[in-house]
């Protein structure tokens, strides 16, 4: 009995692993391809845009700083495989007006052509404990990581339906995924890009238009260095309980996962970890990837336990040590 119970799920994994290539999107040809990367100019941005070019697309970045622009466009072209390749640069806030978002986006399809990929890579972090960020950072934040995604999305989601193609990235973080201590400004707009996501997704997938989030772990880039100089010590201390990771890895991994029109993006073990752990009614692009899931979720929620249970033992003795420190000063 028991191998005839074996025999049938070892058959049913391998019909899932046969059907899922019938049912998943067809792969995006980047060669050609008109690729447009908000928040382009450093970090996982430019990477995403080196990768690209690697593979033949024309880019357009867009950016507020005119001056790394140009520089990440020097950078971008060193790895051009045919002279027709095309860097355009466009220097725009993407989370202040949507109509000057929307006319820079027709200026690049009528120099480039319709946007076959757009990657919402536009954002900024903050760290601190809740009560000590100033208020109006909230809804900074909010306007630059979740409106300066949905500005560039709603500028090209009406001719990728048209054209029946195209890919739409959005950068979250997996800070994006769980709570952290720290991150009550920052997390909630991480968070915002996945219901985005998830709701996106559906309206589009009949036209053939794919939705990716990609979840990057703390990755070594200028915004990480400019984070850490005001990062609570408790945040550190979590962060430094996973590796840093180069923008490079990061970047091949989510333009890949785009191209695949994969709707999760992770990283590493840990990433794959939480995608699976907290993925809720998030689409599936296979059969095998639901499948995975659903064997896995036990196992990883005992795991996020331990891990929760060293987050909190974490900040507890950063509070008992700060209060024997504020103890001493008062007596001597």
């Amino acid at each position: 009995m028991l191998l005839l119970v074996a025999a049938f799920l070892v058959a049913f994994v391998l019909l899932l692993y046969m059907v899922s290539p019938l049912i998943s999107p067809k792969p995006l040809k980047l060669a050609g391809a008109h690729v447009v990367v908000t928040g382009g100019s450093s970090g996982i941005g430019k990477c995403i845009a080196i990768e690209c070019f690697k593979q033949g697309a024309f880019i357009t970045l867009v950016a507020r700083d005119e001056a790394k622009l140009v520089q990440a466009k020097k950078e971008i072209e060193k790895h051009s495989v045919n002279d027709k390749q095309v860097v355009l640069c466009i220097s725009v806030d993407v989370s202040k007006e949507y109509r000057q978002v929307e006319n820079v986006i027709k200026q690049a399809q009528e120099k480039l052509g319709p946007v076959d990929m757009l990657v919402n890579c536009a954002g900024t972090s903050l760290s601190g404990k809740f009560e000590e960020i100033e208020i109006d950072r909230f809804a900074r934040l909010m306007e630059v990581n979740y409106l300066g995604s949905v500005y560039p999305s709603r500028a090209v989601i009406s001719t990728m339906k048209e054209r029946r193609m195209g890919r739409i990235v959005f950068i979250s973080s997996q800070a994006g995924q769980l709570g952290l201590f720290g991150y009550t400004a920052y997390s909630p707009t991480k968070f915002a890009l996945r219901g985005l996501a998830e709701s996106l997704q559906m309206e589009v997938k009949p036209y053939n238009v794919y939705v990716t989030v990609a979840y990057p772990p703390d990755t070594d880039t200028p915004g990480f260095t400019e984070e850490n100089k005001s990062k609570p010590l408790e945040t550190k201390l979590i962060s430094e309980t996973s590796s840093l990771c180069q923008a490079d890895q990061v970047a091949r991994v989510i333009v890949k996962d785009a191209v695949q029109g994969n709707f999760n993006s992770s990283v590493g073990s840990d990433g794959y970890m939480l995608s699976s752990l907290t993925c809720g009614m998030s689409p599936v692009t296979t059969i095998t990837e639901g499948l995975q899931q659903v064997v896995t979720m036990g196992l990883f929620r005992t795991i996020a336990l331990f891990y929760l249970g060293s987050f909190d033992s974490i900040v507890r003795r950063c509070m008992m040590e700060r209060q024997a420190c504020q103890k001493a000063d008062k007596t001597d």
